[in-house]
């Protein structure tokens, strides 16, 4: 490693069983932080692991009539080498607290502690929770329930190692007042900050009678608690006390990722156990919030898994990625349906990246015989160049934020605005124009180089499909620097690969889904109508460009939609089941020769189809990638 490294973790995540979207959520993002920081050519330590001790893992492997080192070993193979690289996890150390290095470095730091004082032997009387495994005072147990998840918490009586957290709590209250962006989200922080306020006690930090856990050097009657020991992985792993020039280079982590679930942990006893330690504490906690199915917490103890690897084998590795990085805001609560994954994949991937690059290079083929177009400066004004600009911007400032679903978006900002640049560049009718062969060059390149930057900035998101953007553009699959975002970096004159559509496999998925809902109830029989009635409706495929509330309503949304060469205002009565921006970009079917009506003082020249069933409404649109007002029918 050089003289500094990019330092960014994963919680090590407890082997009781395979791990869910939820644990796939965080360590896709930590993978894409860490594939931006290694094409801005920095040095990347990049951590996840498993956290294998404890008494939950013991009783575990009882029930399964296994010793605990057999149980972890089978289920940290799923994860380790099943999982994360189907994921593409590029992780540069995947650590066990069953590690001998581990272990050695947890119980020099145990004996440091109890040396100078920290640590004490004591007796511990208070409510323990085993799925959390963690320690709670009679002061935050109500009704016998874990105030943390909920569920049950046992009593526990018996001699106890314990750490001096109340010897640290006014400075690190002093800490996080000093350093607000220690832990984010703010909600986060403040959390923390409350939490400290009403008084930290002293943690127990062994067990007795638990076999299966670091022994307490010394005294073999006492293993020491597996929260104590799992957070010191990331000391571990980054060399402490056994690579001292690692350590200088990596220390301490930029960033650390976890569930909200897990923020008391590493917001208040982690940080504790480094002021002891006289070590800087981490830049930044983030605590993210939690995948929903319903109003429920994806969780192997609720009962609530989704494989991702199953999900890889059907959808593809981008498409999983592409959802989990894009859909929840990183810092909230977002809800997980399959059917979500399928839309925002057809719509954002296939029906705006993909029909982009097909539509592309079919016009660089019909008007160029596939080869890159020279580009003139000075012919107009360049649209695109400034909106890559801006873009490669924001994505740079989310990335380094840790707001990973801007950076998406703003990537599909520059899709749209290139697809928006067609319909109003109208390249086939420059083909058409004498004369106006420099200016159907420059469209056509523009839209290329759009296409070659945002392979670019997809890059550490997405695996595969930045190298299939470039292929079909004929240049190197691989991305190497992140200064190769820069604009105008496209070889002008070589021959495009015709290549093949970038996401076919989803919409037969979509339809596998829609198979797969349960019938809705019997529809009443509307009248028949002839073929000729029927031909009289121009039903047409549009692209929301635009859409705002109507003032002043709940139900009405004025959009603004492109049919190709021409632009309509419609006002559609869909507010209360989509939000405005949330629809920008997406493909719509529009009534197109339905007379005009006055809503709201707003002419509304059409209207957009949806399906409504029981409270429920979904937009129809296409799901395969057809030009703007290609008729329907």
């Amino acid at each position: 490693m050089g003289d500094a490294c990019w330092y960014v973790t994963t919680p090590i995540y407890y082997p009781s069983a395979d791990l869910h979207i939820g644990h796939a959520y965080t360590t896709v993002a930590a993978d894409a932080l860490s594939r931006y920081h290694r094409l801005k050519g920095q040095d990347v330590l990049f951590v996840t692991g498993t956290d294998e001790h404890g008494q939950k893992i013991e009783r575990s492997a009882a029930d399964e009539g296994v010793a605990p080192p057999a149980f972890v070993d089978r289920v940290v193979a799923r994860i380790r080498d099943e999982l994360w690289p189907a994921l593409g996890v590029s992780h540069d150390r995947f650590i066990r607290t069953t590690d001998e290095d581990h272990v050695a470095v947890v119980q020099a730091i145990f004996q440091r502690l109890r040396d100078q004082g920290d640590i004490y032997f004591g007796t511990y009387e208070g409510w323990y929770c085993l799925p959390d495994e963690s320690f709670w005072p009679d002061s935050r147990v109500h009704g016998g329930a874990c105030p943390e998840c909920g569920r049950p918490v046992e009593r526990v009586q018996q001699p106890s190692y314990f750490f001096r957290l109340s010897r640290y709590q006014d400075r690190l209250r002093q800490h996080l007042l000093a350093h607000p962006d220690f832990v984010q989200p703010p909600t986060r922080l403040n959390e923390m900050i409350n939490f400290i306020e009403q008084g930290l006690e002293d943690l127990s930090v062994s067990r007795a009678g638990v076999g299966w856990g670091v022994p307490v050097p010394g005294d073999p009657e006492h293993t020491i608690y597996v929260w104590f020991d799992a957070l010191i992985n990331y000391l571990t792993a980054a060399g402490y006390l056994s690579d001292s020039d690692r350590f200088q280079a990596a220390w301490p982590p930029d960033v650390q990722l976890m569930g909200k679930e897990i923020v008391r942990f590493h917001a208040v006893t982690w940080p504790i156990m480094l002021m002891a330690l006289d070590l800087p504490l981490p830049r930044r906690v983030f605590g993210h919030g939690w995948l929903l199915i319903g109003e429920t917490k994806i969780g192997k103890s609720l009962g609530h898994v989704i494989d991702p690897i199953q999900l890889v084998a059907k959808y593809g590795v981008d498409p999983v990625r592409y959802f989990l990085l894009r859909e929840v805001p990183f810092g909230a609560d977002g809800t997980y349906t399959e059917e979500a994954l399928v839309r925002r994949t057809n719509v954002d991937l296939a029906n705006d990246l993909g029909n982009l690059l097909h539509r592309t290079i079919a016009m660089v083929r019909r008007f160029n015989d596939g080869f890159v177009p020279p580009f003139r400066p000075g012919i107009e004004e360049p649209v695109l160049e400034l909106v890559a600009a801006d873009v490669r911007r924001e994505v740079e400032d989310s990335l380094e934020a840790v707001e990973l679903n801007r950076a998406v978006e703003a990537v599909g900002r520059l899709v749209r605005a290139a697809n928006k640049f067609i319909e109003e560049r109208q390249p086939w009718a420059l083909f058409r124009e004498p004369g106006a062969r420099e200016r159907l060059d420059n469209v056509l390149y523009s839209v290329l180089e759009s296409l070659r930057v945002a392979s670019v900035l997809l890059s550490p998101l997405l695996l595969d499909t930045p190298g299939r953007i470039r292929r079909q553009l004929g240049i190197a699959d691989g991305v190497t620097r992140w200064e190769e975002a820069a604009w105008g970096k496209l070889p002008v004159g070589h021959h495009l690969d015709e290549g093949t559509p970038l996401f076919p496999r989803l919409e037969a998925a979509a339809e596998e889904i829609s198979a797969a809902a349960p019938a809705p109830a019997a529809v009443s029989e509307a009248p028949t109508v002839s073929l000729d009635e029927f031909q009289r409706l121009d039903l047409r495929v549009a692209r929301v460009e635009a859409a705002e509330r109507v003032a002043g309503t709940d139900r009405l949304l004025k959009l603004t939609l492109s049919l190709g060469d021409s632009t309509r205002t419609v006002v559609s009565g869909i507010a209360q089941h989509y939000h405005a921006e949330a629809l920008v970009g997406r493909l719509v079917v529009v009534v197109a020769n339905l007379a005009s009506v006055t809503l709201r003082g707003i002419v509304s020249e059409g209207m957009v189809l949806a399906a409504s069933e029981g409270g429920q409404l979904a937009l129809v649109g296409p799901l395969d990638a057809v030009p703007l007002g290609a008729r329907v029918q």
